[in-house]
Parts: C-alpha cells; sequence; structure tokens
C-alpha cells in the first residue's frame, strides 16, 4: 500500500486545501507560491503515478477528495494541503491497468472528504460506478473474500468509503471495514511499539486492516526542515 497516493504530482498553482488550519492559509497567503514550493517538499510523499505504482506491486490506495473553492468546473480532486490530479483522471489510470491484468484486485480507501456536499458524493458514487461497474465487489464479510471468490466473481476493486454514503450502496464498503491506527510519532521505536500493540487485537475484528509504517513529522519538525523536505528529514534518517 502507498500513503497518500495520489500525492506524486502537487499543484502549487492552485488554492491551499480547505481542511487547512487558518494558520496555515495565513502562512500561504502571506508568502505565496514560495511558501508553496517549500511546503511540496513535505506534502508529496510519493514519486510515481497511479500506473508505476501498480506496477510496482502496490495494490492499496490511500485517497484523500476535495472540491477546489470557487472552481467553475465543480471538479473533485486529490488533496493534500494543496491539490493534485482530478480524481475520475485518476482511477481511469487504475482501470486500465485492471482492464490489461484480469487477475489483478486493488483497494481503494477513500477515508477523507473535504468541502463536499451531497451532491459531491453523488458525482463521486456515479464516478466510480461508470468506471469499474462490475469489477467492484460487493460489501460481504471480510473474510469471505479472497481471491479464489474475486476470480470467480470476477471483482477487481474493493472500494472502501468512510462516509454514511456507503451504508446506501452494495458496492461501497463502510469505512470501518478498513480500520488505520495512525501513530503520530517520528520515533521509529515508538511507532513498531504502537504496530505491535494493534496488530494482534485488530486481527480479532472480522475486518480489513491497515498497519500505517509511516512516520509523522510535526510541527517543529517541519519548521527546522523547511529546506530540506520530507524525504530528507524524515525517510532518509
Amino acid at each position: 500500500g502507498s500513503h497518500d497516493s495520489f500525492s506524486y504530482f502537487i499543484d502549487e498553482a492552485s488554492p491551499v486545501g480547505p481542511e487547512q488550519p487558518e494558520t496555515v492559509q495565513n502562512f500561504f497567503s502571506v508568502f505565496g507560491t514560495v511558501a508553496k514550493k517549500l511546503m511540496r517538499k513535505w506534502l508529496a510523499t510519493q514519486t510515481m503515478n497511479f500506473i508505476h505504482q501498480l506496477e510496482a506491486g502496490i495494490r492499496y490506495f490511500d485517497l484523500r477528495i476535495s472540491t477546489k473553492p470557487r472552481d467553475p468546473d465543480n471538479e473533485l480532486y486529490f488533496a493534500h494541503g494543496l491539490f493534485s490530479a482530478k480524481v475520475k483522471e485518476g482511477l481511469e489510470e487504475i482501470n486500465s491497468f485492471l482492464s490489461d491484468h484480469l487477475k489483478e484486485v486493488v483497494f481503494l480507501d477513500f477515508n477523507h472528504f473535504y468541502g463536499m456536499q451531497n451532491s459531491h458524493h453523488e458525482k463521486l458514487v456515479k464516478m466510480l460506478h461508470e468506471i469499474f461497474g462490475n469489477k467492484m465487489c460487493p460489501a460481504i464479510f471480510a473474510q469471505e473474500v479472497s481471491l479464489k471468490y474475486l476470480w470467480e466473481k470476477e471483482c477487481q476493486v474493493l472500494v472502501f468509503y468512510h462516509s454514511p454514503v456507503a451504508l446506501e450502496m452494495s458496492f461501497l464498503w463502510p469505512g470501518q471495514m478498513m480500520p488505520a491506527p495512525w501513530s503520530s510519532t517520528t520515533d521509529p521505536d515508538k511507532l513498531i511499539q504502537f504496530l505491535q500493540s494493534s496488530i494482534t487485537e485488530r486481527r480479532k475484528k472480522g475486518t480489513f486492516f491497515i498497519s500505517q509504517v509511516v512516520l509523522t513529522p510535526k510541527a517543529s519538525t517541519v519548521m527546522k526542515g523547511m529546506a530540506s523536505g520530507l524525504r530528507e528529514t524524515i525517510t532518509e534518517r
């Protein structure tokens, strides 16, 4: 799986995402493009697009969706601080790969929504249906989902949707079926301890689950390494 899977592309010309606190919004408004260029180094957690991630073996995608303020086209975008690619383009990339590899299965985890009204959820659900169609596996008991089962049903996509909307559509799995506890630490030892203490309990719950093997920078970490970025400050260390 990949974290903030869409962040290989960060649009520095875009407005700041609506999920950002007022202090961050003010920082960008004062320092403009310079601030966005610096923050891009902290917001981009991937270097590969969806196709290249799939070719490298990624099968779980962490997706955060947002509307863009004052967008005349009323599009849906991937977002992580700043905006990324259009959702439709990204999903079509994934579908193209699946159409060429009929025994491959992906997990799409729509776990954060920003600035979205009911009409936007309707648009996204319709988009999923139009792009993936019968490739989507209806929500059943997690224990029943094996590769053999999916191949027999010709299903290739499991969509996890962290919104009450999931309860209205048979092809959307409720978000609680894909829990992803988050350690929020920059200390590798604390991260490992957190993962070890939680994994046994999660295996008993009859759901899928995620182990987030990622270190999370604090605001102070970002300020100290503003010019270096996520890779040099966290990953390389």
